[in-house]
């Protein structure tokens, strides 16, 4: 991996969790939207508010990472690195948003994934 490369993903992490908690905190639990809601429910940021409650009570944010760590684990190359990468954004986002239980696996095999060294060619 690059220097370039490693910044990039840093960045990336950074801005996958700032976006999360900007989510969680500003959306999610914040005592105003709740309010707000349960009066007018056809404000975009209501309907937003409830897709992504579905979206942390079923765990789909948790199996798309691990849905998509899994094959990024055991395919070679720069494919596998981009899956591994794209796993470990949903995996970020479902740990902040209350799916830590299958979003561990998922962060694990993903950095696992990024850290591990090319294959040799022969």
């Amino acid at each position: 991996m690059t220097h370039r490369s490693l910044l990039l993903l840093v960045v990336l992490i950074a801005l996958c969790l700032a976006a999360s908690y900007g989510l969680r905190f500003a959306l999610m639990e914040d005592a105003r939207w709740v309010g707000l809601c349960v009066e007018q429910t056809p404000r975009w940021e209501c309907q937003l508010r409830s897709v992504l409650g579905w979206l942390i009570h079923f765990r789909v944010i948790a199996w798309l990472a691990l849905a998509l760590a899994l094959p990024g684990f055991f395919i070679a190359r720069k494919s596998g690195a981009v899956l591994a990468v794209l796993a470990l954004c949903c995996a970020i986002a479902a740990l902040i948003l209350y799916s830590a239980s299958l979003a561990v696996f998922a962060l694990v095999l993903a950095a696992l994934r990024l850290v591990r060294r090319p294959a040799v060619s022969a």
